[in-house]
């Protein structure tokens, strides 16, 4: 019971840690976007994704799962180290040298010739990736998350600097890559500084091929989550063109902020903790139901704000010019809700040793959205393809849901009034804030002042709805949140 309580008080703190660099990450990357969607076109934005939809397309069919074998294994892992760096150093010389012979292809392919020298030069990141400190692993196996923290934040500092100073001095595309190189420089470096481990080239094999046994389900997960999340970029990038690439990239980026940051922090806490409690069902279940009553909690609101307030949103800080991506942008948001709740099932799944299930459904959702992307692109543009991305995901997510239910033996029951709460708070909040707008706050051009009144009702809204649940049911998310708070304040 004592190792319970530890574990579980070094998740929280992890978590806290974890949920800290994402806000301090997000605000910087969100002032960041606001100043150089101000400075740059989008069509400067669509320039660089396929430049990275190119690069992410190498990484991803060369991924060796090597970093979820080595959380999942309950025995030490230092001896596999120096074999699984020699490995990633070897796999990133071949995919820059692929990279930088493909550019001026990929370039043809989707009609931009100048993407291909941005294509090569951000072939260095992967290289710089390649050499870093292997030992950083250790920050979230061991749930070392204030040294993760140090380690994240130095590169989004350095692409935040960089990027914005040569937007206001270049104003094109090349502001965006040297953010990008800048802070895969600086991480390099930090990684020696901040972990001590010194790795050495290995050509011991069998240690690499042991790892390689689990990271195979990995890489093809891996590989069909890139064909769902990005496969869509590249569909819209070749039919629709550069510009409404960059206007779809945008209306995901911002759209999937629930799933980005819910999910980024659910995954790098729970899998290693998941991993670490895979033979005890009953403490796997508790700690199952809790993080998806947190995420649930966090997800839905957001998801929400985002929806209500799209509109606004975009005319006041991005501008007019990024107007037509609004639509598809309200559309996305959902497909960002069912991601940030249906993360909570990869960590149970992963960790129960059953990364092949999870292949499955993916394989499953990426054929339903092979067949449904065309039609609707074609009839509704970008709106069209979110609802494409939108429906794939349901079905799967679905599936997964069931096993993770299984896994943990939760039952439907407890799944679903976890997830009730939330939602009915989050539909009133929604219904309030489009009532008070038509009576209330109709005006020729968007201000401020009434974005962050909606803002704050909003906010009054669903806490109000909360409280209550809380306080006649038996949802019990107050307790909970104390919880966390207190054992967070051993920081």
């Amino acid at each position: 019971m004592e190792e319970s309580s530890s574990l579980s008080q070094r998740v929280v703190r992890g978590g806290v840690w974890v949920f800290a660099l994402r806000i301090v990450q997000r605000l910087f990357n969100l002032t960041r976007l606001i100043i150089l969607t101000r400075i740059l076109a989008p069509h400067d934005f669509g320039l660089l994704g396929i430049a990275l939809l190119t690069m992410a397309t190498l990484e991803t069919f060369s991924q060796t799962g090597f970093q979820a074998a080595l959380i999942q294994k309950k025995e030490e892992i230092k001896s596999y180290l120096d074999s699984a760096w020699t490995v990633l150093i070897l796999r990133g010389f071949i995919l820059f040298a692929i990279l930088y012979l493909i550019a001026p292809y990929a370039s043809i392919f989707f009609k931009a010739p100048q993407a291909s020298p941005i294509i090569q030069v951000i072939g260095f990141s992967l290289l710089l990736g390649a050499f870093t400190n292997i030992g950083v692993i250790y920050f979230q196996k061991e749930l070392e998350f204030n040294k993760q923290f140090i380690y994240q934040l130095s590169g989004t500092l350095a692409d935040f600097v960089v990027a914005v100073s040569a937007a206001l001095i270049l104003r094109n595309v090349w502001a965006l890559v040297f953010g990008l190189l800048a802070a895969a420089i600086v991480r390099l470096i930090v990684s020696y500084f901040i972990h001590p481990y010194r790795p050495h080239l290995s050509l011991d094999l069998g240690r690499a091929k042991e790892l390689f046994g689990f990271g195979k389900w990995i890489l093809g997960s891996s590989i069909l989550i890139f064909l769902l999340t990005q496969g869509d970029d590249i569909f819209v990038g070749k039919l629709l063109g550069v510009t409404l690439l960059g206007f779809y990239q945008m209306a995901y980026r911002i759209s999937n902020m629930p799933a980005t940051e819910i999910t980024h922090v659910i995954s790098q806490v729970t899998f290693p903790a998941y991993s670490k409690l895979q033979n005890n069902i009953p403490q796997l279940r508790e700690a199952y139901l809790k993080v998806l009553q947190v995420t649930a909690f966090l997800s839905f609101p957001v998801a929400g704000l985002i929806f209500v307030l799209a509109p606004d949103f975009t005319r006041i800080f991005l501008g007019e010019k990024w107007m037509p991506m609004v639509p598809a942008m309200m559309a996305l948001v959902f497909w960002g809700l069912i991601r940030s709740i249906g993360a909570t099932t990869g960590p149970i799944i992963y960790a129960a040793g059953r990364p092949k299930i999870l292949t499955k459904y993916q394989l499953f959702q990426l054929i339903t959205l092979i067949i449904l992307i065309y039609p609707l692109t074609v009839h509704w543009g970008i709106l069209g393809t979110s609802l494409a991305v939108l429906f794939a995901s349901m079905g799967a997510n679905a599936l997964a849901f069931y096993t993770a239910i299984k896994i943990t033996r939760c039952g439907i029951c407890n799944f679903i009034r976890t997830i009730t709460f939330p939602l009915t708070s989050s539909l009133v909040a929604i219904v309030s804030i489009f009532l008070l707008k038509k009576i209330y706050w109709v005006t020729p051009n968007v201000s401020l002042i009434p974005f962050v009144l909606s803002l704050i009702s909003y906010g009054l809204v669903y806490f109000g709805v909360t409280y209550l649940f809380d306080r006649f049911s038996t949802y019990k998310i107050q307790h909970l949140v104390k919880e966390v708070f207190l054992t967070s304040r051993g920081l």
